[in-house]
């Protein structure tokens, strides 16, 4: 029984790397530092939340990663990988306490998801500024990752409250969260 709830959730993970790699391609609004604005945080807040810290992470890096790869952005990728893990990471780690404190759930969606977004557009800074070269040009940047990071905030949450109206999708979504990592 343990293995078929593992195959469901690497199910899972694979189908939240593949919406991942497609939200983060779909609408690519060019950025002055040559990257774009997506909805791909959306689907990375989402994997955060509904799957959990480990497998929500890593389908969200690789998904990411991998839309960076098709789309060409090939020196953001490493930076997507481990960026994006560690948005989904985040937000699933704060999201589950807060809610558990508070019983809360839109307050610790919201919480979460600006933790998650200040990740990202910290990272990014840093991996543009330092790895990259950029420096404080890097900056330039900062606006549109904000307005990426409050679309897919806004959008990530009004999906998981109306997947959560769904008894059949909540029930699954609990099911995930009451297995161990």
């Amino acid at each position: 029984m343990k293995s078929n709830k593992k195959t469901r959730k690497l199910v899972f993970a694979a189908m939240f790397a593949a919406l991942a790699c497609a939200a983060t391609m779909i609408i690519r609004i060019p950025s002055p530092m040559g990257g774009y604005v997506n909805l791909g945080d959306c689907i990375v807040l989402l994997s955060g939340w509904i799957l959990g810290p480990v497998y929500g992470s890593v389908a969200s890096g690789i998904g990411v990663m991998a839309a960076d790869i098709f789309a060409g952005f090939i020196a953001y990728a490493p930076a997507s990988l481990i960026i994006k893990a560690a948005m989904a990471f985040s937000c699933c780690v704060v999201f589950r306490k807060l809610n558990t404190m508070t019983g809360r759930r839109v307050l610790s969606l919201i919480v979460s998801g600006l933790v998650g977004e200040v990740i990202m557009i910290l990272g990014y800074f840093a991996y543009a500024s330092i790895i990259l070269g950029n420096g404080l040009a890097a900056a330039a940047a900062i606006p549109a990752d904000m307005i990426q990071g409050g679309v897919g905030l806004v959008c990530g949450i009004a999906v998981y409250e109306m997947l959560m109206r769904n008894s059949k999708v909540k029930a699954i979504v609990e099911s995930i969260w009451s297995e161990e990592e």
